[in-house]
């Protein structure tokens, strides 16, 4: 691979950290939300939602790491 395109896929792994450091902060405001949500509602459907919520972020980080780290293997 030459320089240009090893840089340029720095670039992007450097915009996919980014991403993933935004989805991380996201998915921690809405832990804090089900962490603080009165007990009348822990069992009701905004409750669901958020712990949806939280498990579609943390799938997408997931994968985020996996794509992240494939780029770093294309560009060793």
């Amino acid at each position: 691979m030459n320089n240009q395109r090893r840089k340029a896929l720095g670039e992007i792994n450097n915009k996919l950290e980014d991403i993933k450091g935004d989805i991380e902060m996201l998915r921690d405001e809405e832990q804090e939300y089900i962490d603080n949500m009165p007990e009348s509602l822990q069992s009701g459907e905004k409750h669901d939602q958020a712990e949806n919520a939280v498990s579609s972020m943390d799938d997408a980080i997931n994968g985020l790491d996996d794509i992240i780290g494939r780029v770093e293997e294309a560009t060793a």
